[in-house]
C-alpha cells in the first residue's frame, strides 16, 4: 500500500522525500491555532433557524486526514457544530479502514444520536450500516462520496462532481481552441479510479473536451495522494515527449505533480488543479507556474452538512426555501478559480 507523506515534508532535487505518513488526527497538518491550515471560519448563527431550539446530539464519521481536503472536512464540521448552543458534537475516530469505519458508526447507532453525517471511505461498501441507521430511525445525511441506495440517507450534500471535468474541460478547451492547436496531447491524472465521483469527474471532462473537438491522449489515477501523484506523473512526462494541456483531478495530490513538473523542467504546457487549496491558489496567483486554475470542491460543505443534519433532526425546513422540509440532495456549483479571480477564493482555500 502506498504510504501517505505529509506535504510539508515532500522535497524536490532528484528524489523524493516523505516527512512520514499524516496522523490520523483531523488537527494534525498543523498546529490548531495556524490560519494557513485551518478551515475558513462559518458565518455566526444568527437569526430565523439559527436561533437555539431542541439540543441534538450530531454524530460524525469520515475518513482520516490523509490529506488537506479531509483535514478541512473535519475541522469545519467541528467548528460549526460550536456555534450551535443546541448541539452536541460527537465524532468517531477517523479512519481509512472500511470495517473500522463500519464498527465506529455502529457505536454512534448504539447511542441512538439525533442525526448521523457520514462521508463514507467508500459508499458502496458502506452502504449496509447506512441503511441500519435510517432503519434505526437515525437521518443519515450522507457527505460526498454517495451510497448507491437511496433509501440508506436522508439528504446527500458534495461537490459537483461531473462539473469539475466540465469546468476542467471548457478551460483546457477553449484556451487550445484560441491558440490554434489541431490535434493536443491532453494528460489526465485522477484520483482513485475506481470511485463513482472520479469517474463523474472524467465523464465530465472528456464531453467538455469533446465539444472542442478534442480528447484525452492518456489517463492515469493518482490515489489523492502526494507520493502517488509524484510518481504518475513523472511517468506520464516520460512517456509524452509534447504535453499540451494536464488536468489533475486534486490539489492535495497536485502537490507531488507540480513537483513532478518542476523537476522535469517542463514548461511547454499549462495544468488545471482540481478542489481548490490554498497552495495551488499561490500558484496560480504567482503566474510564474504551468498551474493557471483549478476548479472547486470545497471541504465547507462539511459545515453545511452540519447544518443540514441540525435543521432535520430539529424537524426545521431551510428558512430561504418555500418548502417545509430540507432537500434530498444539494449540489454544490463547481467554479472555475484562475489568476483573473483567485484573490476573492483566497480565503476559502486549505492546506495542503
Amino acid at each position: 500500500m502506498t504510504k501517505n507523506v505529509a506535504r510539508r515534508g515532500f522535497l524536490v532535487g532528484g528524489a523524493v522525500l516523505g516527512a512520514g505518513a499524516l496522523a490520523s488526527a483531523c488537527t494534525s497538518n498543523a498546529p490548531q491555532d495556524s490560519p494557513a491550515t485551518a478551515a475558513p471560519a462559518p458565518a455566526p448563527a444568527t437569526g430565523g433557524n439559527d436561533q437555539p431550539g431542541a439540543k441534538v446530539v450530531i454524530g460524525f464519521s469520515a475518513p482520516a486526514a490523509d490529506h488537506g481536503w479531509i483535514a478541512a472536512i473535519a475541522k469545519n464540521a467541528e467548528a460549526t457544530a460550536k456555534l450551535y448552543s443546541d448541539v452536541e458534537f460527537k465524532p468517531v475516530e477517523p479512519t481509512n479502514d472500511i470495517n473500522a469505519q463500519i464498527a465506529a458508526v455502529e457505536t454512534l447507532i448504539a447511542a441512538k444520536v439525533a442525526a448521523l453525517v457520514i462521508l463514507p471511505n467508500d459508499g458502496q461498501q458502506l452502504n449496509q450500516i447506512a441503511l441500519q441507521a435510517t432503519a434505526a430511525g437515525i437521518p443519515v445525511i450522507n457527505l460526498d462520496r454517495v451510497f448507491p441506495d437511496k433509501l440508506a440517507y436522508r439528504t446527500w450534500i458534495g461537490g459537483d462532481n461531473y462539473g469539475m471535468g466540465v469546468a476542467a474541460g471548457h478551460y483546457i478547451g477553449k484556451k487550445l481552441k484560441d491558440k490554434g492547436v489541431a490535434s493536443p496531447v491532453i494528460v489526465e491524472i485522477q484520483g482513485i479510479a475506481t470511485l463513482p465521483l472520479t469517474q463523474d469527474r472524467s465523464k465530465g471532462f472528456a464531453d467538455a473536451l469533446k465539444s472542442y473537438g478534442f480528447s484525452v491522449t492518456a489517463k492515469q489515477d493518482a490515489k489523492f495522494t502526494v507520493e502517488t501523484g509524484n510518481q504518475v506523473a513523472t511517468s506520464l512526462l516520460q512517456a509524452h515527449k509534447k504535453i499540451d494541456a494536464l488536468w489533475n483531478h486534486d490539489d492535495d495530490q497536485g502537490v507531488g505533480v507540480l513537483a513532478a513538473i518542476k523537476e522535469s523542467g517542463r514548461k511547454e504546457f499549462f495544468m488545471v488543479g482540481g478542489a481548490g487549496s490554498l497552495n495551488a491558489m499561490k500558484e496560480i496567483q504567482s503566474g510564474s507556474s504551468v498551474l493557471e486554475a483549478t476548479v472547486t470542491y470545497s471541504p465547507t460543505m462539511a459545515s453545511s452538512a452540519i447544518k443540514l443534519a441540525r435543521l432535520i433532526a430539529q424537524g426545521k425546513g431551510m428558512s430561504d426555501l418555500v418548502e417545509t422540509q430540507v432537500p434530498q440532495s444539494i449540489t454544490l456549483a463547481s467554479e472555475t478559480i484562475s489568476k483573473e479571480n483567485v484573490e476573492k477564493y483566497l480565503p476559502l482555500g486549505f492546506e495542503s
